[in-house]
Parts: C-alpha cells; sequence; structure tokens
C-alpha cells in the first residue's frame, strides 16, 4: 500500500464526517484558528505541515532544505476609497472591486521577500476565519547540498526557475493568470492576461 493510501486510510474518519468520541474535529479546527491568529507575527515557520497529503501533491518531502512557512494574511479586496469628484451613481460604487492578483499569489511573494534565499515551490490553503485566511508555503533550498543531489528536486536549480512567486510561475498563479484551462482557444490565455483582448479570464 502507498503512503497517501495509507494516509486516507488514516484520515478517512475526517473526511466521512464519522463521529468520533476521541477526536472533535471541529474543536481542534476552533482551536487551532484561535492560536494561528494570536501569533504575534504573519508568516511563521512551522516544523511539518498541516495537510500533509495536500503538501505531498505540491511536491513536499521530510529532507534537509525544504521549509514550510504559513502565512496569515487579510481577507477580501483590499481598501477601495470612494471617489470626491462628480460621477454618475453606477460609477461611485466600491464593491465588487477585486485585485489583479489572487490573496494566494499575494501570500506567496510575501514569504518569498521574508525568505529571499529560498525559492516558493507552491502553496495550499490552511484555514480561514472572519478577517484572514492562512496559506502554508513550501519554500525549497537551491543551494543545499541534498536538493543539489536529488533527482526529484535539482529541477529548481536551473536559472528559468529562479523568483517563481515574484513571476507567477507557481501552480496557485497560473491558475490565476488563467493557464490552466484544456481545449478550444486556450492559446488565446498567453502570453499575458493582456494578450487578446484579455480573454485569459
Amino acid at each position: 500500500m502507498s503512503f497517501l493510501k495509507q494516509l486516507d486510510k488514516t484520515l478517512q474518519l475526517e473526511r466521512k464526517k464519522v463521529e468520533n468520541k476521541d477526536y472533535d474535529y471541529k474543536k481542534i479546527n476552533h482551536e487551532r484558528l484561535i492560536s494561528y491568529r494570536r501569533e504575534p507575527e504573519s508568516i511563521v515557520e512551522v516544523n511539518r505541515p498541516t495537510n500533509l497529503r495536500r503538501a505531498r501533491q505540491l511536491g513536499y518531502r521530510a529532507k534537509q532544505g525544504i521549509v514550510v512557512a504559513r502565512i496569515r494574511i487579510r481577507k477580501g479586496s483590499g481598501l477601495h476609497l470612494r471617489p470626491n469628484k462628480g460621477r454618475r451613481p453606477k460609477r461611485m460604487g466600491v464593491t465588487k472591486l477585486t485585485r489583479r492578483m489572487s490573496i494566494q499569489g499575494i501570500a506567496e511573494q510575501r514569504v518569498h521577500k521574508k525568505y529571499a534565499n529560498m525559492e516558493v515551490m507552491n502553496s495550499y490553503k490552511v484555514a480561514q476565519d472572519g478577517q484572514n485566511k492562512y496559506f502554508e508555503v513550501i519554500l525549497i533550498d537551491p543551494f543545499h547540498p541534498g536538493i543539489q543531489s536529488s533527482k526529484e528536486m535539482n529541477w529548481i536549480i536551473e536559472k528559468q526557475h529562479r523568483k517563481r512567486a515574484l513571476r507567477g510561475l507557481t501552480s496557485a498563479q497560473k491558475k490565476s493568470r488563467g493557464l490552466h484551462k484544456k481545449g478550444k482557444n486556450v492559446s488565446k490565455n498567453r502570453p499575458s492576461l493582456r494578450a487578446h483582448q484579455r480573454k485569459a479570464k
């Protein structure tokens, strides 16, 4: 039996919502969110991933040179001030305005700026409350000897993978850019969001 199948077997109680007296998942998640919210810093390095299955799907391995960091980032589309000049009522609104980048992409860039010597491999959502979203970002050190000698990981050394998070090359940011789609007329999504009359999204 593979490791992921064994992991599925251990997590089946949570996935199928089976009642278990030993584990109150709702209470555990509630206490976890309280601890996340009380952390003094928005970016914290963690010992191991919270969602091990998702982390391994995105490239995490328990070896030297790989670090996981959790980030707390605000929800919503940011502050939009109402214009103080003349507008027709249709153009005076400040709701339903979104950022050009997804919140997960912003989170990856902030983590990259703190760990500037490492590359962002991928990230995944952990939790959210009324004000914040919490992501765990998988970081990899391209200069670590264990990474350089690994056939599975040494692709990160190549120059085209430098500053992946800042160039929108992670899985979440490619999806945000509309490059995950397949099928007819998908070539119009490239090379950028602005190409082909902005048809990427």
